[in-house]
């Protein structure tokens, strides 16, 4: 599985971003996905991801009600909008993959990074 994402940036407080990340292979509809981040001098964190073969998406308490994840299952894409944007909010964000049926194996995207200026 390989990864390609994109949609970071530089944006004020308040603003909005919407990160794609667009997923080779098949069986794209039966994989575990999601939305990481890591800022600067912490681990990495779960933003948001839905079990395999779809379900309700868990978000990160920091992000509930901001962000949006969803996906286009013909175009293989995730999809993250992020939206009242805070500078605790600036990261490096990768897409994650976990790949039906072997939901054991991590495959990431070279990361995206957003900058949230105060």
């Amino acid at each position: 599985v390989q990864l390609q994402a994109s949609g970071g940036g530089l944006v004020q407080t308040g603003g909005s971003l919407r990160l794609s990340c667009v997923a080779s292979g098949s069986a794209f509809s039966l994989n575990r996905m999601g939305w990481y981040r890591q800022a600067p001098g912490k681990q990495r964190e779960l933003v948001a991801r839905i079990p395999g073969g779809g379900g309700s998406v868990v978000y990160a308490d920091s992000v509930k009600g901001r962000f949006t994840f969803s996906r286009d299952i013909a175009k293989n894409t995730l999809f993250l909008q992020m939206n009242s944007l805070e500078p605790e909010d600036t990261a490096v964000y990768y897409c994650n993959v976990r790949p039906w049926p072997n939901y054991d194996m991590h495959y990431w995207g070279k990361g995206t990074q957003v900058t949230v200026s105060s």
